[in-house]
């Protein structure tokens, strides 16, 4: 039997202040972030999607709609799928740029392989598969789509295939509206497959 968890970034936010905001209430999809939460709904139409399931943030209940929508499914929340704990979040954080500039910030960077600015990767990781493996329980012999952010979803990739955690940012493969889709043999992982139906983008924006 087969199952495959597609597990999605969500689309653009609109963030006219480049800060990072993680966490925070009140960050929307773009317009063209909901483009592109359209485009996955058109490539997954045809899907046989039991469950769409969601981060509580208002970026990825945006970018879930569409989706559930278009197969008569609700929106469910897991807080598993939300965005990693950043004690940079509300600051700019772009390279030469807002906080990283000031001496105050620097001890917050002295560990990059836990790391000390933000919730542990492995405590991402354990998470992020626990959303997995409940939804893969749950949606047996179907497919399911969770709505997660770009660190999340990449810690578990590299978790999965068994890579280091810590890693350079810039490097990641998870544009916005990305799809890292999971696929299951009964209860054995077989294959990860990744596709890009909004197209690619910068993977290392902030915030997402």
């Amino acid at each position: 039997m087969e199952t495959i968890v597609h597990v999605l970034r969500h689309g653009e936010v609109h963030n006219p202040n480049g800060i990072l905001y993680g966490r925070l209430p009140g960050f929307s999809l773009s317009v063209a972030g909901r483009g592109q939460a359209g485009a996955v709904a058109r490539s997954l139409a045809d899907h046989d999607i039991s469950m769409v399931i969601a981060s509580p943030l208002q970026r990825a209940q945006e970018t879930a709609a569409p989706i559930a929508g278009a197969h008569d499914l609700i929106v469910r929340t897991d807080e598993n799928l939300i965005e990693a704990g950043n004690t940079f979040e509300g600051l700019r954080v772009s390279v030469g740029d807002g906080a990283l500039r000031k001496p105050r910030h620097w001890w917050k960077l002295r560990d990059p392989f836990t790391p000390s600015w933000g919730e542990p990767y492995l405590q991402i990781a354990h998470r992020m598969l626990a959303a997995v493996n409940k939804a893969r329980v749950e949606g047996a012999g179907h497919e399911v789509v969770l709505v997660s952010h770009q660190l999340p979803v990449w810690t578990l990739r590299r978790f999965l295939q068994g890579q280091r955690l810590w890693h350079d940012p810039r490097n990641r493969q998870c544009s916005l509206a990305s799809l890292t889709s999971l696929v299951y043999h009964g209860d054995t992982l077989v294959d990860i497959v990744y596709s890009e139906p909004a197209g690619a983008s910068d993977p290392s924006v902030h915030g997402a």
